[in-house]
Formats: C-alpha cells, structure tokens, sequence
C-alpha cells in the first residue's frame, strides 16, 4: 500500500497501568497513519479524535491544499480509548467487558499514545498535536507532559479540564441513556434505544448554537427540517455502543490536564507548562467549551494565543471540514504553526 493512502494499526500493550490504579489487559490503540516518517524523525503530527467520532472524522484535515501534507508529515490519528476503535467496553472481551471496563483519563490516552511514539515511531519528535474537543483537550494535555516533545499545539473549541457548567451539561445527556430501564447498569443484553436515542435528541440541542436553528443552517447540511436533523442524530447514535459513550463521557467529565502524577491537581502549573506555540480556538457560540473559559486557559499558556471562531455553528464549528469559514481558519492557523514548529 502506498504511504500516500491511509494505513489502519493497532499497538498493543499487554498490561496497560491506568491513572486509577487498575490495569486494562491486552490494550490496544487503533491508529491511522499515512505519509512517512523522515530521517530525523521530527515530521510526525498526531491528531487525537473526538466525543463521539471514528478516526475518518479527522481526514479532511488531511491532504488537498491543506498544510498537513502526506508528502511532507508522517500524520498519526490514535483513537480514544472506550470510543470503539480501540480497546472499549464494546471489543474488549472477559471480566472487563461492557460496563466492567475500567475508566480511563485524558492522562491514560496521552500516556498510551507517547509509548506509540516511543516504540513505533522511535521517539519522534512531535511537528504538532492538533484536535478538536476531546481531541483538543489531548493536545494540551500532551503539550504540558512533553514540552520537549511537542512543538507546536492546535486546540480547536476546547479548554483544558471540563469546567462545572460543562459537566453539568454531560450529567444531563448522561441522565437521558441511563434512565432507559433496558440499559440496567451497563449489564444490557440488547441496545438501550430509548435512551441512544434520547441522548441524541439532547445532545443535538447542545452541538449547534441558538442562532444556527434561528438562522435554520440545518438546511445548509441538506435536511429539509429539524426533525430530519434530529432523525439523522439519533441514526447516529443508535450506532453507537451505550456503555463506550459513557466510558468517554466520564473521560471528559473528569478531563484536566493537571489530574496526573506529575502536576497532581496543580492546574495553573499545568497550563504553564505549554510553552511552544500554540493556539486555542473556542467557538464564539460554543454552549459547553466557552470562549470565555477558553480565552482563560490561554492566557496562562506561556506559548498561546486564543483566535476565537466567529461562527453560529456552536461546538460544531471545530471540527474537521464541518463548516467552511471556521475550516479554512484552522487550516490557516495549522499553517502558521507549522511554520514555528520548524
């Protein structure tokens, strides 16, 4: 296969330590790869995924006239632990199956992916660390333990630890899939529908901003009603695995990036640390990842500057190729970085 298409790996970790005490057997990380390490392994940009999404979602990053080219970088996607694609309570097998399978912290996936790193790509050096949301919050959670690593971090509508309102917010979407008496306790013998479906009609109010169904923008993605909308989210969500959802739920609720060993629960140490150049893009209509607590992290990153994403969009606008305008700011703001990263 050439290494200008996507190649699909998995690494694999016998006894994997997690930040909790416990250990999750026979680990694995999904990643997706395409273009080639160089010989001073410093071309390799890691783009960790999001709430919710499969590694493709990253793609449109990737490639055309994007400054992330295969031809130059050696571009990685590691999948979140719990989300599906690697080791989750919907593909993981014995007594830590399902609801059994053991929490994991945004410290876990970084700590996972760095021995990726270390052990798959020789301990490359890291051009950037880009994501959005969850992705987001694993890129400055990477910029604050290997700051000798990382050379530049791009975090779009995301801050770094789930601020109150943010977790309240999750409480509600988690509330509406737990209440569904067929979930009983993560022990279901069949999908809870009601409730896949009544987190998506929940969650779908909370994705997209006021102005975006004021504005009626769903037309803009093809759907001729909010009903259709709302159809094509809980489609979305009844493909999903309940107990993964919640297993990366809980990785978000209890996101900071100071919630490790090395800073323990020292927030502003944390974010000092994340001294590369770096840039912090919250959404100006985001409901949960606030410009306003975002524009507070980046403040107290030696390394960053916030560019807000003038967007009606809400969290959405983020995201790899979903709305234009917000897009083409990413990709500008990724090739300025790169530039500094050299």
């Amino acid at each position: 296969m050439s290494d200008l298409n996507w190649v699909i790996e998995d690494f694999e970790v016998q006894d994997f330590s997690l930040s909790s005490g416990k250990t999750l057997t026979s680990a694995r990380l999904r990643y997706h790869r395409i273009g080639t390490l160089n010989a001073p392994k410093d071309n390799l940009i890691l783009l960790p995924t999001y709430y919710g999404g499969a590694a493709e979602g990253n793609y449109p990053w990737v490639g055309g006239d994007s400054p992330l080219d295969p031809e130059r970088y050696c571009i990685v996607i590691p999948s979140l632990l719990g989300a599906g694609e690697s080791s989750s309570p919907s593909n993981t097998h014995d007594d830590q199956a399902g609801g059994n399978f053991p929490h994991v912290s945004l410290y876990d996936n970084v700590m996972l992916q760095k021995r990726l790193v270390d052990e798959v790509f020789g301990g490359a050096s890291l051009a950037m660390v880009m994501g959005w949301s969850m992705g987001g919050m694993q890129a400055l959670q990477w910029g604050c333990l290997f700051p000798d690593k990382v050379r530049s971090v791009l975090a779009t509508c995301c801050t770094a630890r789930c601020y109150p309102h943010n977790y309240v917010f999750l409480e509600g979407v988690k509330a509406a899939l737990t209440c569904d008496q067929d979930y009983q306790d993560g022990q279901y013998q069949h999908p809870p529908e009601r409730g896949l479906k009544a987190f998506a009609r929940v969650y779908a109010g909370w994705a997209y901003s006021q102005s975006f169904f004021r504005q009626q923008l769903w037309k803009t993605l093809g759907f001729q009603s909010i009903g259709e909308l709302l159809s094509f989210w809980e489609a979305d969500h009844l493909a999903q695995d309940a107990n993964d959802l919640l297993t990366v739920l809980h990785t978000w609720q209890q996101g900071d990036i100071s919630n490790n060993p090395v800073f323990n629960g020292d927030y502003e140490a944390a974010l000092a640390a994340i001294t590369m150049p770096t840039r912090i893009m919250p959404s100006t209509t985001d409901l949960y990842f606030t410009e306003v607590d975002a524009e507070s992290d980046a403040q107290r990153m030696p390394g960053a500057s916030s560019i807000p994403l003038p967007s009606d969009w809400g969290h959405i606008a983020g995201g790899a190729g979903r709305e234009h305008a917000s897009h083409e700011r990413i990709m500008a703001a990724a090739h300025k970085l790169l530039g500094e990263a050299q």
